[in-house]
C-alpha cells in the first residue's frame, strides 16, 4: 500500500535549519510529483513547496521563498525540505503529500521558539 512517512521535525531556534525528509513506497516514486505542506496551529493548511517528477520543476508558497529549497532522490524513494532561516511563523506540522489520488503523511512537528 502506499505509505509517506516524515521525519526530521525538531524544536529550533530562529534563525536556524532544519531538514525534513519523506520516505514512500508503495508506488512508483519516479513517476509522480510530490508536495509539501504545512498546518500551523489554528490556520488551514498550506502549500509549502512542490517538485517534480524529475526534479527540475519546484515551486514554493511566497512566505518560504528563497528560505527554502525541495528536492528528491529517485533512487531512494525520498523528498526531502531544506529550511533555512526559520522564524516562529513556519511552526506547525508538516506534511508530505502525493497529488494524484490524494495520499498524505501523518507529519512531523516543527517548533520554531528560542
Amino acid at each position: 500500500q502506499v505509505q509517506l512517512v516524515e521525519s526530521g521535525g525538531a524544536l529550533v531556534q530562529p534563525g536556524g535549519s532544519l531538514r525534513l525528509s519523506c520516505a514512500v513506497s508503495g508506488f512508483i516514486f519516479s513517476s509522480y510529483n510530490m508536495k509539501w505542506y504545512r498546518q500551523a496551529p489554528g490556520k488551514e493548511r498550506e502549500l509549502v513547496a512542490h517538485i517534480s517528477t524529475d526534479g527540475g520543476t519546484t515551486n514554493y508558497g511566497d512566505s518560504v521563498k528563497g528560505r527554502f529549497i525541495i528536492s528528491r532522490d529517485n533512487a531512494r524513494n525520498t523528498v526531502a525540505l531544506q529550511m533555512n532561516s526559520l522564524n516562529p511563523e513556519d511552526t506547525g506540522v508538516y506534511y508530505c503529500h502525493r497529488p494524484t489520488r490524494g495520499y498524505w503523511g501523518k507529519g512531523t512537528l516543527v517548533t520554531v521558539s528560542s
